[in-house]
């Protein structure tokens, strides 16, 4: 699976351990860089994410492949500064994010649908 068909138009290169990526999205003109923390092929992906906004975030997705049609995602984000008096806001911002991106992930697995990202902008 590329991850870029669903969730981000392009990347500056392949994502591998230690490795700090750009994240490009050209429906928004926009980019964001993360840094690649974990791999574990087909099973996991950690990263930090904001660090250049003094907000960084580690994420861990998780694959857990129930039988070979079904697969359960989980994406955690942690490291939220809980005295930060925006906490609950960037966390419900966060949660939609993550809705949509899930979102637009099973669109494209189920039915190789690759520009819903597109759909946000008006």
């Amino acid at each position: 699976m590329k991850i870029g068909n669903f969730w981000f138009s392009s990347s500056s290169e392949r994502w591998e351990q230690g490795k700090l990526i750009t994240l490009i999205y050209e429906e928004y003109n926009a980019k964001g860089t993360i840094n690649i923390l974990e791999i574990e092929v087909n099973k996991k992906i950690v990263y930090s994410w904001g660090g250049e906004h003094d907000q960084e975030t580690i994420v861990t997705i998780t694959f857990n492949e129930l039988d070979s049609t079904t697969t359960i995602i989980e994406v955690n984000e942690s490291g939220f500064q809980e005295d930060d008096s925006e906490i609950v806001s960037k966390m419900m911002g966060q949660k939609e994010g993550w809705v949509y991106a899930l979102t637009c992930l099973k669109g494209y697995l189920e039915n190789g649908i690759t520009d819903l990202r597109a759909s946000l902008i008006h």
